[in-house]
């Protein structure tokens, strides 16, 4: 399990809470921590509370957006190769592990110049590896790239497309893959008690989990505060072949705790994890769309 800092930068969080939810995490074992240039404040928060714990975990964070202090055109060069800087400074370090080109059209990708940008970064010596962050087939078309390392993308009980479509192939170019919003933005929460802009973030997963009739209880999984469906759904995608770190984000320690808990239940047992497959295969089958990774 990683940590995902989303929340912590779109909720607003303090520096206080961030640091004792990262601080927890770390002491636990987590290693590695993903962030993103756009993410408000993320990476300060990051840089400022477990800065001085560089050696204990990988750093993933991603570039490509118009992002406030640098003066040039999203998806350009001058716009990496400063965002790479300024990620650098907030993150209070002298290298990033993992940079990612955050969701970008393949298009882009393929004009090449913003993935030449991260070359020159890497030989430079404050990157260590490329990689792209997106779904379906971009993110296919992205892992056969020379240069892609990493994958990011979106894999959770509501979101299975990319298992299908992406996965196969980053396995066969040894890419590794970060599976981001594995728990499906908590979709089984109702709106009211959804914080900020996550009641609209969530809201496709909940229509697709409701349409999926899952019963965590019926799986094995004993009703808790949130049905069962947060164990359920991370073991989930920890379970899945080929990813290496399911990306959780949470803005409190108890739900890190919780999480951690989970990931150290293991894998779903093979029945119960085609369960959820064939759930997933028969909602979106019923539907009238053809359910993609949503990035």
């Amino acid at each position: 399990m990683g940590f995902g800092s989303g929340p912590v930068g779109f909720l607003g969080e303090s520096i206080e809470r961030t640091g004792k939810v990262l601080n927890l995490l770390l002491d636990e074992g987590v290693n590695l921590i993903d962030t993103a240039a756009c993410y408000p404040n993320s990476e300060t928060l990051i840089g400022s509370t477990v800065g001085h714990r560089r050696d204990d975990y990988v750093l993933v964070t991603k570039c490509g957006h118009d992002v406030e202090g640098i003066d040039a055109p999203k998806w350009s060069a001058k716009l990496v190769q400063a965002s790479v800087d300024r990620s650098l400074r907030s993150l209070r370090t002298d290298y990033l592990d993992v940079v990612l080109l955050h969701s970008c059209s393949r298009e882009i990708l393929e004009r090449g110049e913003v993935t030449a940008a991260l070359v020159k970064a890497r030989e430079a010596g404050k990157i260590r590896f490329i990689g792209y962050s997106g779904d379906n087939e971009t993110a296919a078309y992205a892992v056969h790239l020379p240069e892609i390392a990493v994958l990011e993308t979106s894999i959770s009980i509501c979101d299975q497309a990319n298992i299908d479509t992406v996965l196969s192939s980053a396995v066969a170019k040894d890419v590794g893959v970060l599976a981001k919003r594995p728990m499906a933005n908590a979709a089984w929460k109702s709106a009211d008690n959804q914080r900020g802009f996550y009641r609209s973030y969530a809201e496709p997963y909940a229509k697709r989990l409701a349409a999926m009739s899952l019963d965590p209880a019926a799986l094995g999984f004993i009703d808790d505060e949130e049905g069962g469906f947060a164990r359920l759904a991370l073991r989930f995608t920890l379970s899945v072949p080929g990813v290496h770190s399911a990306l959780a984000g949470t803005t409190s320690p108890e739900n890190a705790r919780a999480n951690l808990q989970s990931a150290d239940e293991g894998p779903l047992a093979p029945e119960t994890y085609e369960s959820v497959r064939r759930a997933f295969e028969k909602a979106r089958d019923a539907s009238s769309s053809a359910w993609p990774g949503l990035g």
